[in-house]
Protein backbone atom coordinates (compact mmCIF):
# COMPACT_ATOMS: atom_id res chain seq x y z
CA UNK A 1 0.00 0.00 0.00
CA UNK A 2 0.91 3.47 -0.65
CA UNK A 3 2.17 5.70 2.60
CA UNK A 4 -0.16 8.41 2.48
CA UNK A 5 0.34 10.57 5.51
CA UNK A 6 3.58 12.43 3.92
CA UNK A 7 3.38 15.50 5.71
CA UNK A 8 1.26 14.79 8.64
CA UNK A 9 2.40 15.66 12.38
CA UNK A 10 2.00 15.55 15.74
CA UNK A 11 -1.94 17.14 16.99
CA UNK A 12 -3.17 16.13 13.76
CA UNK A 13 -6.82 15.46 13.76
CA UNK A 14 -8.16 12.29 12.69
CA UNK A 15 -10.36 14.01 9.92
CA UNK A 16 -7.49 16.23 8.67
CA UNK A 17 -5.23 12.84 8.34
CA UNK A 18 -8.44 11.03 6.29
CA UNK A 19 -8.46 14.64 4.42
CA UNK A 20 -5.04 13.58 3.23
CA UNK A 21 -5.07 9.77 2.69
CA UNK A 22 -7.59 8.05 0.02
CA UNK A 23 -10.42 8.22 1.76
CA UNK A 24 -13.43 10.33 0.77
CA UNK A 25 -16.17 11.81 3.18
CA UNK A 26 -19.89 10.92 1.77
CA UNK A 27 -21.75 13.29 4.42
CA UNK A 28 -20.70 15.03 7.25
CA UNK A 29 -23.06 16.52 9.78
CA UNK A 30 -22.77 19.30 13.03
CA UNK A 31 -24.22 18.14 16.04
CA UNK A 32 -24.70 19.76 19.25
CA UNK A 33 -22.27 20.57 21.90
CA UNK A 34 -19.50 20.76 18.91
CA UNK A 35 -19.89 17.22 18.39
CA UNK A 36 -19.13 16.21 14.54
CA UNK A 37 -20.79 13.45 12.69
CA UNK A 38 -18.83 12.18 9.21
CA UNK A 39 -19.42 9.66 7.47
CA UNK A 40 -16.81 7.89 5.18
CA UNK A 41 -15.77 5.62 2.82
CA UNK A 42 -11.91 4.13 1.82
CA UNK A 43 -10.41 1.41 -0.33
CA UNK A 44 -6.74 1.62 0.99
CA UNK A 45 -3.67 3.07 2.26
CA UNK A 46 -1.65 3.78 5.35
CA UNK A 47 -2.93 5.80 7.96
CA UNK A 48 -1.15 7.59 11.06
CA UNK A 49 -2.83 8.81 13.97
CA UNK A 50 -0.60 11.30 16.54
CA UNK A 51 -2.52 12.85 19.36
CA UNK A 52 -4.96 14.24 17.09
CA UNK A 53 -6.38 16.23 20.04
CA UNK A 54 -9.82 14.99 20.48
CA UNK A 55 -11.66 11.63 20.94
CA UNK A 56 -12.71 9.74 18.04
CA UNK A 57 -15.35 6.88 18.09
CA UNK A 58 -15.54 5.13 14.70
CA UNK A 59 -17.99 1.81 13.58
CA UNK A 60 -17.84 -0.15 10.38
CA UNK A 61 -20.66 0.02 8.15
CA UNK A 62 -19.51 -2.07 5.70
CA UNK A 63 -15.60 -4.23 5.03
CA UNK A 64 -12.73 -3.59 7.12
CA UNK A 65 -12.04 -7.19 6.86
CA UNK A 66 -7.99 -6.54 6.12
CA UNK A 67 -7.99 -3.25 7.90
CA UNK A 68 -5.50 -3.50 10.39
CA UNK A 69 -2.94 -1.82 13.16
CA UNK A 70 0.80 -2.46 11.94
CA UNK A 71 1.57 -3.83 14.97
CA UNK A 72 -1.38 -6.58 14.96
CA UNK A 73 -1.79 -7.63 11.39
CA UNK A 74 -4.05 -10.61 12.54
CA UNK A 75 -6.43 -8.38 14.20
CA UNK A 76 -9.17 -7.36 11.59
CA UNK A 77 -12.33 -5.18 11.37
CA UNK A 78 -15.69 -6.13 10.43
CA UNK A 79 -18.69 -4.41 9.61
CA UNK A 80 -20.17 -3.53 13.33
CA UNK A 81 -17.09 -3.26 15.36
CA UNK A 82 -16.13 -0.17 16.76
CA UNK A 83 -12.70 1.78 17.50
CA UNK A 84 -12.23 4.41 20.75
CA UNK A 85 -8.95 6.62 19.33
CA UNK A 86 -8.64 9.03 22.59
CA UNK A 87 -7.27 12.60 21.73
CA UNK A 88 -4.01 11.37 23.10
CA UNK A 89 -3.44 8.21 21.11
CA UNK A 90 -1.00 7.36 18.62
CA UNK A 91 -1.63 4.36 16.30
CA UNK A 92 -0.90 3.70 12.66
CA UNK A 93 -3.39 1.72 10.57
CA UNK A 94 -3.02 -0.46 6.87
CA UNK A 95 -6.60 -0.08 5.53
CA UNK A 96 -7.58 -2.03 3.07
CA UNK A 97 -11.01 -1.97 0.93
CA UNK A 98 -13.18 -1.50 0.25
CA UNK A 99 -14.91 0.15 3.62
CA UNK A 100 -17.12 2.58 4.51
CA UNK A 101 -17.56 3.52 8.62
CA UNK A 102 -18.71 6.77 10.38
CA UNK A 103 -16.76 8.74 12.74
CA UNK A 104 -17.79 10.55 15.84
CA UNK A 105 -15.62 13.60 16.76
CA UNK A 106 -15.76 15.10 20.69
CA UNK A 107 -13.75 17.30 22.63
CA UNK A 108 -12.50 16.60 26.01
CA UNK A 109 -15.11 19.54 27.15
CA UNK A 110 -17.91 17.53 25.80
CA UNK A 111 -16.44 14.10 27.45
CA UNK A 112 -16.10 16.48 30.95
CA UNK A 113 -19.13 17.73 30.56
CA UNK A 114 -21.03 14.02 30.42
CA UNK A 115 -19.33 12.42 32.95
CA UNK A 116 -20.20 15.46 35.49
CA UNK A 117 -23.97 15.47 34.38
CA UNK A 118 -24.28 11.56 34.38
CA UNK A 119 -22.15 10.46 37.45
CA UNK A 120 -21.34 13.32 39.08
CA UNK A 121 -17.97 12.79 39.38
CA UNK A 122 -14.54 14.60 38.68
CA UNK A 123 -14.39 14.38 35.01
CA UNK A 124 -10.52 13.17 34.90
CA UNK A 125 -11.90 10.29 36.81
CA UNK A 126 -13.56 9.01 34.01
CA UNK A 127 -11.26 8.17 31.19
CA UNK A 128 -11.72 7.08 27.52
CA UNK A 129 -9.48 4.25 27.02
CA UNK A 130 -8.35 3.25 23.54
CA UNK A 131 -10.28 0.05 21.71
CA UNK A 132 -9.76 -1.57 18.79
CA UNK A 133 -12.04 -3.49 16.93
CA UNK A 134 -14.61 -4.24 19.74
CA UNK A 135 -17.82 -5.41 20.04
CA UNK A 136 -20.86 -3.28 21.17
CA UNK A 137 -24.41 -3.71 19.99
CA UNK A 138 -25.50 -0.94 21.23
CA UNK A 139 -23.15 1.03 19.63
CA UNK A 140 -23.45 -0.84 16.31
CA UNK A 141 -27.39 -0.11 16.01
CA UNK A 142 -26.52 3.23 16.87
CA UNK A 143 -24.43 3.62 13.47
CA UNK A 144 -26.73 1.76 11.06
CA UNK A 145 -29.37 4.16 12.69
CA UNK A 146 -27.95 7.38 11.93
CA UNK A 147 -25.95 6.25 8.38
CA UNK A 148 -30.01 4.91 7.17
CA UNK A 149 -31.39 8.07 7.41
CA UNK A 150 -31.54 11.13 5.88
CA UNK A 151 -28.73 13.95 6.63
CA UNK A 152 -30.18 16.90 5.32
CA UNK A 153 -33.57 16.84 6.43
CA UNK A 154 -33.87 18.60 9.61
CA UNK A 155 -36.16 16.58 11.73
CA UNK A 156 -33.76 13.80 11.19
CA UNK A 157 -30.63 15.36 11.63
CA UNK A 158 -32.46 15.74 15.37
CA UNK A 159 -33.08 12.32 15.63
CA UNK A 160 -29.12 12.29 14.71
CA UNK A 161 -28.19 14.07 17.15
CA UNK A 162 -30.32 12.49 20.31
CA UNK A 163 -28.87 9.05 19.13
CA UNK A 164 -25.59 10.06 19.16
CA UNK A 165 -25.50 11.72 22.46
CA UNK A 166 -27.46 8.66 23.81
CA UNK A 167 -23.90 7.12 22.45
CA UNK A 168 -21.76 9.06 23.98
CA UNK A 169 -23.86 8.59 27.70
CA UNK A 170 -23.40 5.03 27.02
CA UNK A 171 -19.69 5.09 26.61
CA UNK A 172 -19.34 7.07 29.74
CA UNK A 173 -21.50 4.84 31.41
CA UNK A 174 -19.04 1.78 30.72
CA UNK A 175 -15.96 4.09 31.36
CA UNK A 176 -16.82 4.32 34.79
CA UNK A 177 -14.63 2.53 36.92
CA UNK A 178 -15.16 3.29 40.68
CA UNK A 179 -11.58 2.50 41.49
CA UNK A 180 -9.94 4.76 38.45
CA UNK A 181 -12.91 7.43 39.63
CA UNK A 182 -11.13 7.09 43.61
CA UNK A 183 -7.67 7.15 42.10
CA UNK A 184 -8.55 10.30 39.85
CA UNK A 185 -10.19 12.69 42.34
CA UNK A 186 -6.95 12.39 44.70
CA UNK A 187 -4.93 12.95 41.79
CA UNK A 188 -7.23 16.32 40.76
CA UNK A 189 -6.89 17.47 44.70
CA UNK A 190 -3.37 16.63 45.02
CA UNK A 191 -2.65 18.72 41.32
CA UNK A 192 -4.87 21.75 42.30
CA UNK A 193 -8.21 21.35 41.52
CA UNK A 194 -11.84 21.88 43.38
CA UNK A 195 -13.12 19.77 45.74
CA UNK A 196 -15.90 17.57 45.63
CA UNK A 197 -18.08 19.73 47.57
CA UNK A 198 -16.77 23.07 46.11
CA UNK A 199 -17.48 21.74 42.82
CA UNK A 200 -20.36 20.09 43.62
CA UNK A 201 -21.67 23.44 45.32
CA UNK A 202 -20.62 25.86 42.62
CA UNK A 203 -22.66 23.33 39.60
CA UNK A 204 -25.62 23.33 41.47
CA UNK A 205 -25.37 27.07 42.44
CA UNK A 206 -25.13 27.45 37.97
CA UNK A 207 -27.75 25.47 37.53
CA UNK A 208 -30.10 27.02 40.10
CA UNK A 209 -29.34 30.72 38.61
CA UNK A 210 -29.49 30.18 34.89
CA UNK A 211 -32.21 33.07 34.70
CA UNK A 212 -29.93 35.24 36.38
CA UNK A 213 -27.44 37.60 34.76
CA UNK A 214 -25.10 37.33 37.83
CA UNK A 215 -23.01 34.43 36.62
CA UNK A 216 -19.88 35.62 36.33
CA UNK A 217 -16.19 34.75 37.36
CA UNK A 218 -16.31 36.64 41.01
CA UNK A 219 -19.84 35.45 41.84
CA UNK A 220 -19.34 31.52 41.27
CA UNK A 221 -15.27 32.33 43.10
CA UNK A 222 -17.00 33.35 46.23
CA UNK A 223 -19.99 30.10 45.99
CA UNK A 224 -16.13 28.36 46.27
CA UNK A 225 -14.92 30.26 48.49
CA UNK A 226 -11.82 31.40 46.60
CA UNK A 227 -9.83 34.10 44.96
CA UNK A 228 -11.13 34.89 41.72
CA UNK A 229 -7.88 33.74 40.03
CA UNK A 230 -7.39 30.60 42.36
CA UNK A 231 -11.11 29.60 41.16
CA UNK A 232 -10.82 29.83 37.40
CA UNK A 233 -7.35 28.12 37.77
CA UNK A 234 -9.07 24.99 39.92
CA UNK A 235 -12.20 24.87 37.83
CA UNK A 236 -10.30 24.08 34.66
CA UNK A 237 -8.37 21.58 36.31
CA UNK A 238 -11.27 19.73 37.69
CA UNK A 239 -13.73 20.70 34.69
CA UNK A 240 -11.12 20.88 31.71
CA UNK A 241 -13.09 24.09 30.27
CA UNK A 242 -13.18 27.56 31.40
CA UNK A 243 -16.02 29.04 33.86
CA UNK A 244 -17.43 30.59 30.70
CA UNK A 245 -18.17 27.58 28.57
CA UNK A 246 -19.63 25.95 31.34
CA UNK A 247 -22.36 28.27 31.96
CA UNK A 248 -22.97 28.76 28.32
CA UNK A 249 -23.28 25.12 27.75
CA UNK A 250 -25.49 24.91 30.64
CA UNK A 251 -27.85 27.74 29.50
CA UNK A 252 -27.82 25.69 26.10
CA UNK A 253 -28.95 22.39 27.65
CA UNK A 254 -31.59 24.47 29.56
CA UNK A 255 -33.05 25.95 26.52
CA UNK A 256 -33.12 23.03 24.54
CA UNK A 257 -34.99 20.89 27.35
CA UNK A 258 -37.80 23.64 27.45
CA UNK A 259 -37.99 23.41 23.63
CA UNK A 260 -38.71 19.82 23.79
CA UNK A 261 -40.73 19.37 27.08
CA UNK A 262 -42.79 23.25 26.87
CA UNK A 263 -44.70 25.23 24.95
CA UNK A 264 -43.69 28.57 26.31
CA UNK A 265 -42.83 31.30 24.31
CA UNK A 266 -39.06 31.89 23.11
CA UNK A 267 -39.40 35.14 24.88
CA UNK A 268 -39.91 33.13 28.29
CA UNK A 269 -37.38 30.55 27.64
CA UNK A 270 -35.20 33.27 26.77
CA UNK A 271 -35.55 34.82 30.47
CA UNK A 272 -35.44 31.43 31.75
CA UNK A 273 -32.10 30.63 30.44
CA UNK A 274 -30.78 34.25 31.03
CA UNK A 275 -30.44 34.69 27.57
CA UNK A 276 -30.96 38.20 25.95
CA UNK A 277 -33.58 37.65 24.11
CA UNK A 278 -35.46 35.29 21.60
CA UNK A 279 -33.61 36.16 18.84
CA UNK A 280 -30.25 35.78 21.01
CA UNK A 281 -31.78 32.69 22.16
CA UNK A 282 -32.28 31.43 18.61
CA UNK A 283 -28.69 32.57 17.70
CA UNK A 284 -27.32 29.98 20.33
CA UNK A 285 -29.60 27.30 19.48
CA UNK A 286 -28.95 27.39 15.50
CA UNK A 287 -25.57 27.69 15.93
CA UNK A 288 -25.67 24.40 18.28
CA UNK A 289 -28.15 22.38 16.42
CA UNK A 290 -28.38 23.78 12.75
CA UNK A 291 -32.03 24.23 13.45
CA UNK A 292 -34.03 27.06 14.53
CA UNK A 293 -35.80 27.14 17.64
CA UNK A 294 -39.23 25.92 15.87
CA UNK A 295 -37.18 23.33 13.71
CA UNK A 296 -36.00 21.65 16.95
CA UNK A 297 -39.17 22.14 18.60
CA UNK A 298 -42.05 20.65 15.72
CA UNK A 299 -39.08 17.84 15.17
CA UNK A 300 -38.95 16.83 18.61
Amino acid sequence: MPDLTSGATADQPVFDVLGRSSARRERELALADGLRLVQWRNHGGRMDYQRPGHHTLSVYLQGGHSTHLIETPRETGHPGCHCILPAEHESRWNVAGPLRFVHLYLSADAWADRIVRLLDAEPRAITLEQRIFGEDAVLAAWAQGVASRDWLDPAERLRIDTLSHAALDHLVLQAARPRQRERAEREGRAQGGLSGAARRRVLAFVDAQLDSADLSLPRLAAEAHLSEFHFARMFRVSMGCSVHDWVAARRLDRARALLRETALPLADIAAACGYAGASHLSRHVKTATGATPGEFRRAR
